[in-house]
C-alpha cells in the first residue's frame, strides 16, 4: 500500500512530467482560464503540492478580465445544476451541494439575486459555494450586488482563486 505523500509526489511528478498540452488539459476544468493554466504549466516541475498552490495563488492577480469571463462562461448559476458529465460539471456539483438544502425561499431568493447581479454586472455570480450554507450564500449574493465595478472584479478574482486552490488541492492532495 502507497502512503499519502507517495501518491501526491506520483501525481505531481506525472503532472510535470506531461507534454504542455497534455497539463494543460488536466488543468482546465479546475478553473477555466487556458492562460492561467499554460502560466501554472510553464512554471513546472513543482517540489510539492504546495509549491503548486502558491503559483496558482500568484498567477491570479496578473490574468486580464478577459480570461476572468473565459473561466466564469464554465460556471453555472449558483443553485443550477450543471449539466454534463466532465469534472468541471462534477466539480461544481459536488461543491454547490449545500444549495440542495435551501428552503423555498431562499432558493427564490438566489434565483432573484442572480438575475440581479448578471444585470447589474453582465456575468454570473461566482462565490466559493464550499462550506457555505444557501442562507451564506445568498447574503454574498445580496452584499455583492452593492460592489462597484472595480471592487466587484476584484471579489470575482479572489472567488475564483478559492475554487480554484480549493480544486486544485482535490486533484494534487489526494
Amino acid at each position: 500500500m502507497r502512503n499519502e505523500d507517495s501518491t501526491v509526489r506520483n501525481v505531481l511528478q506525472e503532472f510535470d512530467e506531461a507534454s504542455v498540452d497534455d497539463a494543460v488539459k488536466t488543468l482546465l476544468p479546475l478553473c477555466g482560464s487556458p492562460a492561467w493554466a499554460h502560466a501554472l504549466v510553464a512554471r513546472r516541475p513543482y517540489a510539492d503540492t504546495a509549491a503548486l498552490l502558491a503559483a496558482s495563488d500568484e498567477i491570479f492577480p496578473t490574468l486580464p478580465e478577459s480570461e476572468l469571463a473565459v473561466a466564469l462562461s464554465g460556471h453555472p448559476r449558483i443553485g443550477e445544476r450543471m449539466g454534463g458529465d466532465g469534472t468541471a460539471a462534477s466539480l461544481s456539483r459536488s461543491e454547490q451541494s449545500a444549495m440542495q438544502s435551501a428552503d423555498e425561499q431562499v432558493a427564490a431568493d438566489i434565483v432573484q439575486g442572480n438575475h440581479d447581479y448578471e444585470a447589474r454586472f453582465d456575468r454570473v455570480f461566482l462565490i466559493r459555494a464550499a462550506g457555505r450554507s444557501p442562507r451564506e450564500i445568498l447574503a454574498e449574493l445580496r452584499r455583492r450586488l452593492d460592489n462597484d465595478d472595480a471592487a466587484e472584479l476584484a471579489e470575482v478574482r479572489e472567488q475564483l482563486r478559492q475554487i480554484t486552490r480549493l480544486r486544485l488541492e482535490g486533484a494534487y492532495s489526494q
